[in-house]
């Protein structure tokens, strides 16, 4: 069970997996940890997101073999749950076709000015809103049916192993109506009409050898970051390397060339520090030929940069130092904002790792999870 309010501590970490989602009660120090699962073993949890407006509300995109995609939701922290009553779906035409939501991928709270306000990402890719904390979803974006957008997200059969999707939908807090998404495949946008329109923001990425860099099809961003302590900045780690965005300019620098040539710039996962925006962190795979996506050569580690990605530093104490075949998922990594950062990270072996000290230390929290989907941080300052 949740631990009482007046003793919960400074964080609690969001735990999606294959197979049901987890609650982790840090005590005040960050050392140990109360667990509060499963909650529903059996479903795919891609996503367990608090939101920040009211610090209590908890949503689930979820996915079972009798339901379907669907999402969950919690006004209690995750005491109780209902499902929504009407959750992300395509529009079908009149002849009944169409796309259908496979899963429900990514899932952002809308700006803090428009209150119950959310959005959704899907595999395959598409965006929508609800207006109503997540009760009911609607398609907000014309890029849902848009010929481009459509020819730019190629088939089912393209992408990841698990489908193509929509992610890293990112809200301006200054501006309601800017925002990001990225779609795996299909590209960097930017929007200024709250997500009803779109346009590539894909100056200056890289795609695999041999395709067109101008076609937006080809681009492959795995996660892409903007940072809290300045909206201008942005960070993505793709699929071809490590890039770094810094507004009003719409070219992406590529800033992975400072990582170690038998680590690479490849990976899934991307997480900014909450008041610096020079310092970044990321969790390298092995992107070599058949794309194994493991830790490289067996020896994971995080690697940081302070300097907005000029240089990169291997941080592994307390990490395996052999024979660890596990990699993170583009979701699966997060930062508090404590006055000494933690650090959260779920592997594909099922393990929870924890550091409290901006990475320097790691410690596991958590084994024999399922494979790990997403964590995420909530904190009581929103609660």
């Amino acid at each position: 069970m949740n631990p009482p309010r007046d003793t919960a501590g400074p964080v609690t970490l969001l735990v999606a997996t294959r197979k049901g989602a987890w609650l982790y009660h840090a005590d005040a120090e960050r050392r140990t940890w109360q667990v509060d699962g499963p909650h529903f073993l059996g479903h795919v949890i891609s996503h367990l997101v608090l939101d920040p407006r009211d610090g209590r509300t908890l949503l689930a995109a979820a996915k079972t073999g009798h339901l379907g995609p669907t999402i969950f939701r919690s006004t209690d922290f995750g005491r109780n749950w209902a499902e929504a009553t009407r959750p992300p779906a395509f529009a079908k035409a009149e002849d009944g076709r169409g796309r259908s939501v496979d899963h429900t991928f990514w899932l952002t709270p809308g700006h803090a000015s428009e209150p119950g306000v959310w959005y959704a990402g899907t595999s395959p890719q598409g965006l929508f809103r609800s207006e109503d904390g997540g009760v009911s979803w609607a398609p907000c974006s014309a890029i849902n049916d848009d010929p481009q957008y459509r020819k730019w997200m190629g088939t089912v059969q393209d992408g990841t192993p698990d489908g193509p999707k929509l992610h890293s939908i990112l809200i301006d807090p200054r501006d309601p109506a800017h925002m990001y998404m990225a779609m795996s495949g299909g590209g960097v946008h930017e929007s200024f009409d709250a997500g009803r329109s779109f346009a590539p923001l894909i100056d200056g990425l890289k795609v695999v050898e041999g395709f067109d860099v101008n076609d937006a099809t080809f681009h492959d961003p795995h996660c892409i970051r903007l940072c809290p302590a300045n909206p201008d900045r942005l960070y993505q780690q793709n699929h071809c390397g490590l890039f770094r965005l810094d507004r009003p300019a719409t070219r992406w620098r590529h800033i992975g060339g400072g990582m170690p040539a038998d680590v690479g710039d490849i990976g899934f996962p991307m997480v900014v520090h909450p008041r610096d925006p020079d310092a970044a962190w990321v969790f390298p795979m092995d992107g070599t030929s058949v794309w194994p996506r493991t830790s490289p050569g067996g020896r994971p580690a995080v690697f940081v940069t302070r300097d907005g990605g000029e240089r990169w530093q291997r941080q592994d104490a307390g990490l395996p130092a052999e024979q660890a075949w596990w990699t993170v998922k583009r979701q699966a990594m997060t930062a508090d904002s404590q006055p000494s950062v933690g650090l959260y990270f779920g592997t594909t072996s099922g393990e929870l790792w924890a550091s409290t000290d901006e990475g320097a230390h790691w410690c596991c929290i958590a084994r024999h999870l399922p494979d790990i989907y997403a964590v995420e941080v909530a904190e009581p300052a929103a609660r």
